[in-house]
């Protein structure tokens, strides 16, 4: 049975799952979501995902939503992405929980203001504070990445998988991949696997099918 994403390409979120989903090599199918037009505040949507947000994952009977329960739910039918040992599944989960609370709810936020908004409405203070934190984020990922292939172990998993997310994305938010050498080492690592894709070629609803 095919599995079913409930996706839009400019979401970070729903290609972390998009992107498991295809590098994992399982049978999947994108359903757009027209976020834009406002479709996740409509009753339909909400009736599978309460807290109104893109992705939903349907396999079935099992319907998911937040992306990381999607990689896990990926790795649980696959036995890949979640690390090797316990030990690096712990630190997978570490990974995880950090890209969610530093990294991606940042970053996500702040493409969103400086590329989806008015620009009469766009906050610069906001903006500029958000530029801040996720500086500190990125110089924590590029440290770490120091002497490492992966964020965990020697393969790729769930945390590469969540802390990328975003970071492929050509709208402007603050990150160049220039200034920051082991993160830019990295992500062409993972543009290097077979069957990688950008989230604009995986998922509906990208700029250029709007052109």
């Amino acid at each position: 049975m095919t599995i079913k994403l409930h996706c839009f390409g400019e979401s970070g979120n729903a290609y972390k799952a998009a992107l498991a989903l295809e590098l994992a090599g399982l049978d999947w199918a994108p359903v757009f979501v027209d976020f834009f037009g406002g479709e996740t505040r409509q009753a339909d949507f909400r009736h599978i995902n309460v807290m109104g947000e893109v992705p939903v994952l349907v396999d079935g009977d099992v319907t998911l939503t937040q992306s990381g329960v999607m990689q896990m739910y990926i790795t649980e039918k696959t036995g890949k992405f979640g690390g090797e040992t316990p030990e690096e599944a712990r630190e997978v989960m570490r990974w995880m929980f950090w890209d969610n609370h530093k990294l991606s709810s940042q970053a996500g936020m702040t493409r969103f203001l400086m590329n989806f908004l008015p620009e009469e409405k766009r906050p610069a203070e906001v903006i500029g504070f958000m530029q801040g934190r996720l500086k500190a984020a990125y110089a924590a990922l590029d440290a770490h990445l120091a002497g490492r292939d992966w964020i965990v172990g020697k393969a790729l998993t769930n945390a590469d998988l969540s802390c990328c997310g975003y970071l492929f994305y050509p709208e402007p938010f603050g990150f160049d991949r220039k200034d920051w050498p082991e993160i830019d080492r990295w992500l062409s690592n993972i543009e290097g696997l077979p069957g990688w894709k950008h989230a604009y070629d995986l998922m509906p609803g990208s700029p250029a099918d709007r052109a």
